[in-house]
Order: C-alpha cells, then sequence, then structure tokens
C-alpha cells in the first residue's frame, strides 16, 4: 500500500467503514482522490460534463439552480457523509450538469471516477443502498425547497436558510455577508437586512455586519 492510498483508507475511517463493505473500501482506496477546496469555489457549473462524484469528508456545499433569467437559488446544502446523488445519475447518462455546486466552507471530499460507481450499484449492497438513501434525501430536500417557495413568507425561508447553514457547518456563528444570503434566497440585500434586524429584535439571530449568529436551530 503506497502513502496515497494509506491516507485515503485512514480519511475513510472515520465514517464510511461503518458504511461500506470491505472490499468496496478497497477499490474506493484503489480508484478515489482526496482533494480539499474553499469556500467559493466551485466543484461543478451548470452545463460542464461530470466526470467524478464526491464522497464528503467535511465541510459544507451548497448545491444551486439557476433559472433561464440568471437568477439563482439555492436547492439544499451537501455535508459529511453525503455525496449528491443527482451528481451521479448525471454521471451515469453522460448528462451535463442542470446544478452549480459551490464550496460553503473549507471541504475535503474523495473524488470517485464515473467509469466505476455505475458497475458497484450491481456489486455491492452497500453502495445500492448508499446511493437510493442519498437520493431519497436530495429529493426531499428539493420538495422542501418549493415547499418554502409556495407556501413560506421570506421570514421564514431565511430563518431556515440560516438553520440548515448553521446545521451543516456545526456552528451557530456564520460568515455571510447580507448580499450573499439574497444571493441564496433569490431576494434583494435590502430585504434580507430588514428581515435580519426583525429576526434580531425578536431574539432569533445576532446579526452584526458580515456575521450572523443563529440562535435557533
Amino acid at each position: 500500500m503506497n502513502a496515497q492510498e494509506a491516507l485515503l483508507r485512514d480519511k475513510l475511517s472515520d465514517y464510511y467503514t461503518d458504511i461500506f463493505e470491505a472490499n468496496l473500501i478497497d477499490e474506493i482506496v484503489r480508484v478515489g482522490f482526496l482533494d480539499k477546496f474553499k469556500p467559493g469555489e466551485i466543484l461543478v457549473d451548470i452545463g460542464e460534463n461530470m466526470t467524478h462524484i464526491p464522497l464528503l469528508l467535511n465541510g459544507s456545499i451548497k448545491i444551486i439552480r439557476q433559472e433561464k433569467e440568471g437568477d439563482e437559488l439555492v436547492l439544499y446544502f451537501l455535508e459529511k457523509g453525503d455525496t449528491c446523488a443527482i451528481s451521479f445519475i448525471n454521471c451515469i447518462n453522460r448528462k451535463e450538469s442542470i446544478f452549480r455546486a459551490v464550496v460553503d466552507s473549507d471541504t475535503e471530499a474523495i473524488f470517485l471516477p464515473v467509469e466505476h460507481i455505475d458497475d458497484w450499484l450491481a456489486k455491492y449492497k452497500s453502495w445500492r443502498y448508499f446511493i437510493i438513501d442519498s437520493y431519497h434525501f436530495r429529493l426531499i430536500e428539493m420538495v422542501e425547497s418549493i415547499d418554502g417557495l409556495a407556501f413560506m413568507n421570506m421570514n421564514q425561508r431565511l430563518m431556515k436558510y440560516l438553520g440548515d447553514k448553521a446545521k451543516v457547518q456545526n456552528k451557530q456563528d456564520l460568515e455571510i455577508t447580507h448580499q450573499e444570503i439574497a444571493d441564496d434566497l433569490n431576494t434583494s440585500r435590502v430585504v434580507v437586512t430588514r428581515l435580519l434586524k426583525q429576526l434580531h429584535n425578536d431574539g432569533k439571530v445576532y446579526s452584526t455586519r458580515n456575521r450572523v449568529r443563529v440562535n435557533e436551530i
């Protein structure tokens, strides 16, 4: 075993060895590669061909949908132990990505080449369950995003967004600007500033310049 394989095996031991069979871990170590990303980096953009899918070791990634007019909306976040099953489907079908994946906090992940992951569905039960569960969770999160647009007012959407972000980053203090929040929720900075002031006065958040502390998660 070379140094790279030993490193990957050590990284996987923190979470994935409790999920995957030993033989699958061996294959992931053999074909995968480790990479790190900083907030704001784009893992995959809309229209790009996807050749790998990530297994997140730590950090968080936000998945964004863009309308034809250019407006964007954050659909959900990925965190430790996640992969994006929609990316998986695009890889198998050799389709261009319809989402943008942007790093939300310092992230480390193992990337798996698409030519292997399809075969593993038939070969490994744990991989099959992992992908099915991931697809199920991502579908629920997209439905929640639709529900938010249809049934929540902007105040509720903002609080849900901040709560979700705090959960995936595992911290209450978020370093984020009002404009970044507005972009993710497809609204204006003025609206976000006004609502944050209201949430601040209600004791639900503590908002200062470029920082929001979420008191209720």
